[in-house]
């Protein structure tokens, strides 16, 4: 027979303590439960190993640090009352009520219920009642609790739960799919309708059944196909004003950001076209911030602002990828944002912004025209700091391979103080001559954040990809604090940047943030993610980076992916709203199994497709809302004689300078 207490001591010791859980009444109430009493006589040997063992009903008991880690979280203390969900052996509750007042923990199976209860007398726990029912709604009639403890895990913390908290009280609960990495999560009640979360790491734990949770296994019944084939809203045609009073729905956020799975296909051009000008002419929207350098969406945000152009000012987007931005999509809508803002006072305008950091060398030359224009003697200074960097602006890449040859960044003190010194010009930006400065200090921020990115590029880390989206919401967010409070941005990007990166393959394996992840952070429920897919087609795209472009076919949809989910639902385009409450609870709950999503880019191989376009994601946890279009064709680039075809009353500006 083993000797349970020395094993229950030195597990306190080695998986509890010497993980960082020091509390003197937790420690004591882990060394006064005896754990071998909470689990079956076949595994009863096994009851202090590091991690969870089987129990009955085909359910588990939990290791003994997660156990720890959420009372710890949760701060219990004496005098407490507070709600367990998901009482399974009674183990947990049986710990807690070492340290509480009372304990009232609910448990779904009635088996699991039956023992827990009989363990309870038997060991005379007696501030402990075990409940039958539906944890995900918790026991409203008895709140309120100090803490609540919930030992399953759902697609969200239930605002039935959040509830129940005593101001100042603790949730800790585990949320995403079933079957998959979740993240342990506080929730401090600071006020009747203000809570704090916190991310307190991954976990892994049986889901949440209920009402506010999932659905049993045996009660999904129609197959996924069917299920988004009932959700779907058939879209209009792209040209049909009906189109955009689609996404009225998302309209009061502050935050709109609208995505694409590809940077070359017409249909999410233009639909991001039709969507903005809805939010724009009818709900107030006056930033559109594209995945674009910064200098080269100036040159386009001074045309549609009717702004005079700058002696010397190249074209815009003339370097690979022109087809991304320099296509006959973007010029209709730059064309009719330029006559939405005619004869508009300047603060009623709407601007086009670009968010990205590879056009160095436009960016270094556009701070210096700024400082001649307003202090020449900055400029100066200027010159000389980005002296440094000029032998690369045309090839940025060169100074990335010289950092990591020569082991530091030669010229990161001179743009970083040149970044500063733009920063101390900040101006209030209700005038015109705040359009001036807030493209200097973003340009500024390009650099200095450009002098990094090439730096740290070629250690084929997830750092690379990191600073540049930081460095886009970085930007996003500077644009909205110089337009002020009311302002509200569209933003166009690829999926992967605009997507909840925290829960795709980027995410979870790969440490990758990206813009989507950073302003859900932020702005919660004020920012809305709009994804956009497609089964098959064409697109433009290149075989490698600064190859040609080429019309290439897009093959169908790997089998069992999000795609072709959505192709196998019959509707030729379609809106799908992922919002929680308004998605079909079976739908969600499917869609939530995590599958494969197709990401193309600027280079598309089809002949690798699986490894090089395709990753992991759950599809309602990374966008508000999912936008179908089955089929889809190619943009068409604006050269030659499309872009003749392109000229009018204006020319050829802002792309043909």
């Amino acid at each position: 027979m083993p000797d349970f207490a020395a094993l229950r001591e030195e597990m306190v010791a080695r998986q509890i303590a010497r993980r960082g859980i020091t509390g003197r009444r937790l420690l004591d109430a882990f060394r006064e439960v005896p754990r071998e009493e909470f689990v079956p006589e076949s595994v009863r040997d096994l009851a202090y190993e590091d991690g969870p063992l089987p129990i009955e009903a085909e359910q588990t008991i939990s290791q003994p640090y997660i156990v720890a880690l959420m009372i710890d979280a949760a701060g219990l203390a004496p005098g407490d009352k507070l709600l367990e969900i998901g009482a399974g052996s009674g183990y947990a509750a049986a710990v807690m009520s070492r340290i509480a007042d009372e304990v009232v923990a609910i448990e779904r199976r009635p088996e699991l219920a039956r023992l827990a209860r009989a363990r309870m007398a038997r060991l005379g726990y007696d501030n402990v009642r075990i409940v039958e029912g539906d944890g995900s709604i918790g026991l409203p009639g008895e709140a309120p609790f100090e803490a609540i403890l919930v030992a399953a895990s759902g697609s969200h913390v239930p605002d039935v739960l959040r509830a129940q908290l005593a101001t100042g009280g603790v949730l800790v609960m585990p949320l995403g799919a079933p079957d998959a990495l979740q993240k342990l999560v506080k929730v401090t009640r600071r006020s009747a309708d203000e809570y704090e979360e916190e991310d307190l790491g991954p976990v892994r734990f049986v889901p949440l059944i209920g009402r506010e949770g999932w659905r049993a296994p045996d009660e999904i019944t129609a197959p996924l196909p069917e299920l988004i084939r009932r959700a779907a809203e058939p879209l209009p045609d792209l040209d049909d004003p009906g189109f955009g009073e689609m996404f009225d729905r998302f309209a009061a956020a502050r935050l709109v950001l609208l995505g694409e799975a590809s940077h070359g296909t017409s249909e999410f051009y233009r639909a991001r076209a039709a969507i903005t000008r809805r939010l724009i002419e009818h709900h107030g929207f006056s930033i559109v911030a594209v995945e674009a350098d910064w200098p080269d969406a100036a040159n386009v945000d001074r045309c549609v602002r009717h702004r005079p152009k700058r002696e010397g000012e190249e074209a815009s987007f003339e370097r690979f990828p022109t087809w991304m931005w320099r296509n006959t999509d973007v010029d209709a809508f730059v064309r009719w944002l330029r006559r939405y803002n005619q004869g508009r006072a300047h603060e009623e305008m709407a601007g086009f912004y670009g968010l990205d950091l590879y056009n160095l060398g436009g960016s270094m030359r556009a701070v210096i025209d700024y400082l001649e224009g307003v202090d020449p003697e900055a400029a100066k200074v200027a010159r000389r700091r980005y002296g440094c960097l000029e032998p690369w602006s045309r090839d940025p890449a060169a100074y990335g391979r010289m950092a990591v040859t020569e082991g530091y960044g030669r010229c990161e003190v001179g743009v970083t103080r040149m970044l500063k010194d733009m920063m101390a010009r900040r101006m209030e930006c209700a005038r015109p001559e705040c359009d001036e400065w807030l493209d200097a200090a973003a340009n500024a921020r390009l650099v200095r954040n450009a002098e990094e990115y090439y730096r740290v590029m070629y250690q084929g880390s997830a750092e690379s990809w990191n600073l540049r989206d930081t460095h886009m919401y970085e930007t996003l967010c500077q644009i909205l604090e110089a337009k002020g409070p009311a302002a509200r941005a569209i933003v166009w990007a690829h999926n992967s940047h605009i997507g909840n990166a925290a829960f795709t393959e980027m995410g979870r394996e790969r440490e990758e943030l990206n813009i989507g992840q950073l302003v859900k952070e932020r702005f919660g429920e004020q920012a809305r993610l709009i994804g956009f897919g497609t089964h098959t087609g064409t697109v433009a795209a290149a075989d490698d980076w600064d190859a040609p472009m080429q019309v290439k076919a897009v093959r169908p949809s790997l089998p069992d992916s999000y795609e072709r989910m959505s192709h196998d639902a019959g509707v030729p385009a379609f809106l799908l709203d992922l919002r929680h409450g308004v998605t079909e609870r079976a739908l969600e709950e499917a869609l939530t199994t995590p599958r494969l999503e197709r990401f193309i880019g600027v280079i598309y191989r089809p002949e690798t497709e699986r490894w090089s376009h395709y990753a992991e994601a759950v599809l309602p946890n990374q966008f508000d809302a999912w936008v179908w279009f089955d089929e889809t064709r190619a943009v068409t680039p604006l050269a030659g004689e499309h872009e003749a075809e392109a000229k009018g009353a204006e020319e050829t500006y802002p792309f043909g300078l």
